[in-house]
């Protein structure tokens, strides 16, 4: 992997600290089977039209979705595949089975 600039490195920690608010990474799954209106969104989340629109703004800023206009509506979708592969391979490893995390520090202190 090649080094980043600083501007890059700072790009990319924008974009972990916009996923890092639950209810704004709640938005983005949902939006990852498919595309989804304002209301539709605000609606399966239990969050406002307005707080929804907001963090949505947000999230067309930073380029993890993007707006379709349908005629009169506007449909929120990933923006493209590689946020798709990221938050896809995030999913899949923090929920596949894995085994307790086990303090070494401690057991360094008992073990006899």
């Amino acid at each position: 992997m090649r080094l980043l600039s600083p501007e890059q490195v700072a790009d990319v920690a924008e974009v972990f600290r916009l996923l890092g608010e639950p209810n704004r990474l709640r938005i983005v799954l949902a939006c990852l089977e498919a595309e989804s209106t304002v209301g539709e969104i605000g609606g399966a989340l239990g969050l406002s039209q307005s707080l929804t629109s907001h963090h949505l703004r947000l999230l067309r800023t930073a380029r993890i979705l993007r707006a379709v206009r349908h005629g009169r509506h506007v449909a929120y979708g990933i923006d493209d595949d590689h946020v798709r592969d990221v938050l896809g391979s995030m999913v899949a490893h923090l929920t596949e089975p894995h085994e307790p995390v086990r303090n070494q520090d401690h057991e360094e202190e008992t073990d006899p």
